[in-house]
């Protein structure tokens, strides 16, 4: 929320990283009765819990222009829309309690299961996978790439399909299948097979992602989703420690049947996440107001009062989450239009290039523990730490980005933590101890994530629902290509230490370091400009602006992108 209550129109969007806004980064001033966008609230002892009676709907001129605009579009919660409902501070309180436990923990299993089948083929390489199916680490390499192009080429048509069909139709089926072609992998004899599956797979998960986290925005308001987007992030490490503490029991069954180690994880692993996959079909609900289902229940998980404080919480927040219906499709010209903010790119080129120096070792720890001499076992269990400090680093980075209101600095420690490490495994010498490299691979590892705050960020910037599930899928493209250029730094014949893949990793660290603050710069300059456009207009001006504008999204002039 902004800082000054009277006089601020604030444009609300999803995943809003700060229940605060300073004055550089918020929405411009200008008279809040005026803009039907705007959220006056005055400041709560309630942690912003709780109706008031200044809120962007107390106007009734703009409460009736957002119900025309939610009955023009079919808005699926709309007969709950009600600008003069009354709730308490701990009837929302507990309320959002009883979301994380019905929506936000199934989220999080869902993700498990989707990174349970994006890792395990990195434990299964510490087990002979490699010489038992008749490839080396480039053939490795290659896989990972088809896999990661057929990820990134499938973001945004499942996106448009999730937007079409329902999350809660979609995700569910996408999950199955990987799930069984992940089962599929047991099978595998030769490097053709491996590439086929791969790219399955990669078609089959790419829309996972920015389907679900725009499923969450159907529940949560904007302050309160960075925060539950780190404990989602969270998934990334606890399949790491759980699958590792999985592989390094089910490796040990090679031999059974014939079969070796690796063959029985995927199995193993495949049929675990289809369970998850089918209960999905009935604990994913399309929206606040649509819980009564066979499986939930005839009566749903919320009364008729929880479903008024859910939708009037949510609009009063950000009145646009209604102006889409979540069955309606995106069409061409808004897909257009939104790969044509070019203001949205310096956030893009981010996400292509902040993940790549932890990107290989993330791939090759267990291998490259095997390779300078540790057990299959040891491997996989040498994983857990690094595992275990990454999600500290994640949740306590994701907290200061909101305590703070910063979003580019935070950030941009995920890689000056990650600078020495990389600095220190270019420079120790070839017979350095197994553990000081170790050592060294586990304190990089452990660096913190900056992902949750930079999907906020990048949704916050977008500025429309009509347009958010589209920047969301691009930036996320624009990290799977990352993930493609990490995937392919780590060749066989710089192997077991990668040398000259770890002094690429050490420059890509440098520049990353430089662009957040080139990002921020870059925003400060566009806010600036928009000011002197917004300033240079009389109120009548603004206000006629305000209430009549064709301008959607990030090109408003009242909207100012935050940084």
């Amino acid at each position: 929320m902004a800082s000054e209550r009277e006089d601020t129109v604030e444009k609300i969007s999803d995943f809003d990283p700060d229940a605060k806004e300073t004055k550089e980064t918020a929405t411009p001033i200008t008279t809040a009765k005026t803009s039907p966008t705007s959220t006056k609230e005055p400041a709560l002892e309630t942690d912003g819990y709780g109706s008031t009676d200044d809120h962007v709907f107390s106007d009734p001129s703009v409460a009736e222009r957002w119900r025309g605009v939610y009955e023009k579009a079919g808005y699926e919660n709309r007969h709950r829309f009600d600008p003069e409902y009354k709730w308490t501070a701990e009837e929302e309180k507990r309320l959002v309690r009883k979301i994380d436990a019905r929506i936000m923990v199934w989220a999080w299993v869902m993700f498990c299961a989707l990174d349970m089948h994006r890792r395990n083929i990195n434990r299964a390489i510490s087990d002979n996978f490699l010489p038992e199916t008749g490839m080396n680490t480039n053939d490795f390499n290659y896989g990972q790439t088809i896999f990661l192009a057929c990820f990134l080429a499938a973001e945004l048509p499942s996106g448009l399909v999730s937007k079409k069909l329902g999350a809660d139709v979609w995700i569910p089926t996408i999950m199955v299948g990987w799930s069984v072609t992940a089962m599929c992998q047991a099978f595998l004899k030769n490097r053709a097979g491996f590439y086929a599956i791969k790219a399955l797979l990669g078609l089959l998960m790419g829309g996972f992602i920015p389907d679900i986290v725009l499923w969450l925005t159907y529940f949560y308001k904007s302050g309160e989703l960075p925060l539950r987007l780190a404990w989602f992030w969270t998934a990334l490490s606890t399949v790491n420690i759980v699958g590792s503490l999985l592989a390094a029991g089910i490796l040990q069954m090679r031999g059974i049947n014939g079969w070796s180690g690796w063959q029985w994880l995927f199995l193993i692993e495949g049929l675990l996440t289809t369970l998850v996959g089918i209960f999905s079909w009935g604990l994913m609900p399309p929206g606040p107001t649509q819980t009564r289902h066979w499986f939930r229940g005839k009566d749903g998980w919320f009364t008729e009062h929880e479903e008024f404080i859910l939708v009037n919480r949510l609009l009063r927040d950000d009145p646009s989450k209604g102006d889409m219906n979540n069955r309606q499709a995106v069409g061409p010209v808004l897909l257009f239009k939104a790969v044509k903010d070019w203001e949205m790119w310096p956030l893009y080129i981010i996400g292509l290039t902040t993940y790549i120096p932890p990107g290989a070792p993330t791939n090759y720890l267990s291998y490259i523990l095997r390779q300078i001499g540790f057990s299959v076992f040891e491997a996989n269990l040498l994983a857990i730490p690094s595992q275990f400090l990454f999600a500290v680093n994640l949740l306590l980075v994701t907290w200061l980005s909101r305590h703070v209101n910063e979003r580019s600095i935070v950030s941009s420690t995920s890689n000056i933590w990650i600078f020495p490490w990389v600095l220190a495994l270019v420079l120790l010498p070839d017979n350095a101890s197994p553990w000081v490299r170790y050592a060294m691979l586990t304190g990089l590892l452990s660096y913190p994530y900056c992902h949750a705050i930079l999907v906020a960020w990048n949704a916050k910037n977008s500025n429309a629902v009509r347009t958010r599930a589209i920047s969301a899928a691009l930036y996320n493209m624009f990290v799977q290509s990352g993930n493609i250029i990490a995937a392919n730094l780590y060749r066989d014949d710089d192997q077991p230490l990668y040398r000259r893949g770890n002094k690429i990793l050490l420059g890509i660290t440098v520049f990353n370091i430089v662009l957040f603050y080139v990002v921020k710069v870059f925003y400060i300059w566009r806010n600036r400009i928009r000011d002197r456009k917004w300033n240079a207009m009389t109120a009548e001006e603004q206000e006629n602006y305000v209430l009549t504008t064709k301008d959607e999204g990030m090109q408003r002039l009242d909207f100012r992108f935050v940084h």
